[in-house]
């Protein structure tokens, strides 16, 4: 009997124990259903708007369209002057936003494939050294820029008018626009790196002894230099006083019959000695022993000034000009005047000492 009551007592408390841990486990249940359900509308709410079949078939056929559109455009894209490209790349970065599904995620990488090769092909047309920069492209939009439109030029012209003139205001529109690229000032770099400005050391100047000429050549080189000078101006006196003895004998032979000038100082047979005739007779006229006139033929003339035609005293109205020649031109009045002899014979040579 004392055992039965034992085993009954026994499981009497088993099932009140599995009662109470039931209870708890219910009341857990109670609890995360409760949170469960505070948090759940919002949560489910936003998987169903996920899930939405209509909201994901507008947005494939987006991804659709944005595909399509890079296919059929894409030579258009592959321009440099076209950004299409960036607006497709912006416009699909908007619509990756609502993807959440895997078919819409392959769509959007195969939009970006075709987008990645576009870009590769587009940056392979670019050249670094400009061999690719089209001039003519260039100058039709730099006239477009400044007011030209060739097609109201067209028009213009068949109606009779006169096109492809610049409007007035084009070059300061022209500058406006490039004025704003050219705001910052160049920088300045050192092509070996920075340096200390460090003023240059004063060089030792070393003075150079003059040489000092000895006592023989203080007295003797003078002397020489006067010799010369004068040996060249007596050459030179006598050399006029002999021409000017060679003009007054002519001017004596026939007084009425003018004297030429081509034919007084030119030598047929030397170039020098005509050089040295007109050199030497240029004195004869600035110390007033001849002059020059024109005859009727108006060809210079020269005769010997004789004594009573100015008064000592007397200023005289005299006028410079220089005379030049070449051997061209003397060989061409040698012909032309027919010149055969020289008027003003040739200076006997001199002697060494002279």
């Amino acid at each position: 009997m004392s055992e039965s009551r034992r085993r009954s007592s026994k499981g009497g408390q088993q099932q009140e124990s599995s009662s109470q841990t039931n209870g708890r486990r219910s009341e857990r249940g109670m609890e995360v259903d409760e949170e469960e359900g505070g948090a759940g509308p919002s949560a489910l709410q936003q998987q169903e708007e996920d899930d939405d079949p209509a909201r994901r078939r507008e947005l494939r056929s987006r991804y659709r369209d944005l595909i399509n559109s890079v296919q059929q455009n894409r030579e258009d894209m592959l321009s440099p002057a076209n950004n299409k490209l960036t607006d497709v790349l912006e416009e699909a970065n908007k619509l990756f936003v609502n993807v959440r599904q895997a078919r819409e995620a392959a769509l959007d990488a195969h939009l970006l494939v075709l987008a990645t090769d576009l870009g590769k092909e587009k940056a392979s047309q670019l050249h670094a050294d400009g061999s690719a920069f089209d001039l003519a492209a260039y100058a039709e939009h730099l006239l477009s820029f400044m007011g030209i439109n060739r097609l109201e030029d067209e028009g213009d012209d068949e109606d009779g008018g006169v096109g492809g003139y610049l409007p007035p205001d084009a070059w300061h529109r022209l500058n406006k626009k490039a004025s704003t690229c050219f705001r910052i000032a160049p920088l300045f770099h050192f092509m070996l790196g920075s340096f200390e400005a460090e003023p240059p050391q004063p060089r030792q100047r070393v003075e150079r002894q003059r040489r000092v000429p000895s006592k023989e050549a203080k007295r003797v080189m003078p002397t020489q230099l006067n010799k010369m000078a004068e040996s060249h101006q007596e050459a030179t006196e006598k050399e006029v006083e002999r021409i000017l003895g060679c003009l007054q004998s002519y001017f004596a032979d026939d007084p009425e019959s003018p004297i030429s000038y081509y034919e007084f100082v030119i030598d047929p047979k030397s170039f020098a000695r005509t050089v040295e005739n007109i050199f030497h007779t240029s004195f004869l006229v600035r110390d007033g022993l001849a002059k020059l006139y024109l005859d009727d033929d108006k060809l210079p003339c020269i005769a010997p000034v004789e004594d009573g035609e100015v008064e000592p005293g007397a200023t005289t109205n005299r006028q410079q000009c220089i005379v030049s020649i070449c051997p061209s031109e003397w060989k061409e009045i040698i012909r032309v005047f027919e010149i055969k002899e020289a008027l003003i014979p040739a200076s006997a040579p001199t002697s060494q000492e002279d």
